[in-house]
């Protein structure tokens, strides 16, 4: 990986900085053989978008690129992240997005179309999510409550272009990367039962303690450890 500065650059300014980025981010936790590359990818940008981080996103979305990461799927993290973390930080990253795209050729052809197809909804599950949500907080906010069945659950959660499993783990990604542990638990619980493993759920929060920050994951860690509890029993 190419840094956005160069390494005289970053050097100069705070050598140790260089060091750790080299030793122990690059040649390190890139390599670790728990999460693949793709799915490191995957993590880091969802960090980037949930935190409107753009100066580094050029060098990571070429990287996911590179990675085996679809232009469709980098296009509907766009799309899922509007939602968990702001319509502002999902254009800022349509505008970086576009430049990468421009520079490897890719065209609307290798994008999701608005309108698709959905994949099928487990109907059973998401009534018993939706009778939650409704009873715990109708009153308080219908509206919110109205969009999250409708627009969320029952179309951006089943468009077909990222699979549900990547879609959670960009979900989870954003939460932990903002300090929403509140809603770990239901969305870690739905990654799992889309197939990230415990083991796997466990190296994405050593990537983001690089990425999202130690204090974000140390908050996180006792979430996911009851989470992890809890499907153990």
């Amino acid at each position: 990986m190419q840094n956005p500065l160069s390494q005289h650059d970053i050097t100069s300014v705070s050598p140790a900085f260089a060091r750790y980025t080299n030793q122990a981010v690059l040649d390190g936790l890139w390599k670790r053989p728990q999460l693949s590359p793709r799915d490191r990818s995957i993590v880091t940008l969802s960090v980037l978008v949930a935190r409107n981080q753009t100066i580094e996103m050029p060098l990571y979305l070429r990287l996911a690129l590179d990675s085996g990461v679809k232009p469709a799927e980098i296009s509907e993290m766009i799309t899922h992240l509007a939602f968990y973390s702001g319509w502002a930080n999902a254009t800022a990253t349509a505008v970086v997005a576009r430049r990468i795209f421009d520079e490897r050729g890719i065209g609307i052809d290798q994008v999701p179309e608005a309108d698709v197809d959905l994949l099928p909804l487990n109907e059973a599950a998401e009534r018993q999510r939706e009778q939650a949500v409704q009873e715990n907080f109708g009153s308080v906010a219908p509206g919110v409550v109205q969009y999250t069945t409708d627009v969320l659950f029952r179309d951006l959660w089943l468009r077909p272009g990222l699979a549900p499993r990547d879609r959670s783990l960009v979900t989870v990604s954003a939460l932990v990367a903002n300090g929403q542990v509140a809603q770990i638990p239901y969305h870690l619980g739905r990654a799992m039962d889309n197939g990230l493993t415990k083991d796997e759920a466990s190296e994405v929060l050593t990537q983001l303690a690089f990425y999202a920050g130690w204090p974000n994951v140390f908050s996180a860690m006792p979430v996911f450890k009851d989470v992890f509890a809890k499907r153990a029993t």
